[in-house]
């Protein structure tokens, strides 16, 4: 989930990798990386781990991209890297009720804390996902915000603004839970505009919904037909969005 391919000093390749990942095009963007170094090989697995994450599929192709990530890893840096993805995997299936591997994620994000040091590239991302697995798997929002907040901090510090609107988009969905409004509107806000700014497309839709959840009518319907239409465009994913963005029967009664 790093910004690679965001800034205008990105090379010509992951530009190229950038705008096929942010379009859904997640295996064409890994056949675009070379297989012989750690920092490629790390971030082909990443490509595919996240496309599990949007489509609930290619789980052997991502497993066999990481398993060459962590061969070809040599410093702990690299090394908590691949721990990290292999978290990320093992949350997702987990998320996706593909099969029960918390434990596996809670050990492989141990390990990764243990690898990367504090203020490293990779810390930031670590955070946030830990707080992923407090949220979602342990259901423990308290340790969840924390976690936020450490990766939110270290995106600011890193100039990280795709997890940055990630980090904005968890803590806003934390508040709403909490009754927090305005705290909750404003983050959905912030995480869209970056989404928007980076054209992060596979990314919006979910955004926008979330978004929708804080706004009054008739900008609820206009954000949810906006990502409706992105949704389609993108060949139905975030596939998890299919539920918030079926359209009501035709005369179906509505609130």
């Amino acid at each position: 989930m790093s910004g690679n391919g965001t800034t205008a000093d990105d090379d010509p390749l992951q530009t190229a990798v950038w705008r096929l990942r942010s379009r859904a095009c997640w295996a064409d963007a890994a056949a675009l990386l070379p297989t012989d170094t750690p920092k490629a090989t790390l971030q082909r697995a990443a490509l595919l781990v996240e496309r599990c994450l949007y489509t609930e599929r290619g789980w052997e192709a991502a497993e066999d991209a990481l398993r060459t990530a962590e061969a070809r890893a040599h410093s702990d840096e690299e090394r908590g890297a691949a721990a990290c993805e292999r978290g990320q995997l093992a949350y997702t299936a987990t998320l996706h009720g593909v099969r029960d591997r918390a434990d596996e994620a809670r050990a492989a994000l141990g390990r990764a804390a243990a690898l990367i040091p504090p203020g490293a590239s990779g810390r930031a991302l670590l955070d946030f996902r830990r707080g992923l697995l407090a949220e979602n798997l342990a259901h423990a929002p308290q340790a969840a915000r924390a976690a936020y907040r450490r990766a939110h901090a270290g995106a600011t510090d890193r100039s990280d603004p795709l997890l940055l609107s990630f980090t904005w988009r968890h803590l806003a969905g934390l508040a709403l839970r909490e009754g927090e409004l305005a705290e909750a509107r404003h983050g959905f806000a912030e995480s869209l505009r970056l989404r928007e700014e980076l054209g992060y497309l596979v990314g919006t839709a979910p955004a926008l919904v979330s978004l929708a959840e804080t706004e009054t009518e008739p900008e609820a319907s206009r954000l949810r037909e906006e990502a409706r239409r992105l949704f389609r465009l993108l060949g139905g994913v975030p596939t998890w969005l299919t539920g918030h963005l079926t359209p009501p029967a035709p005369g179906a009664a509505t609130a």
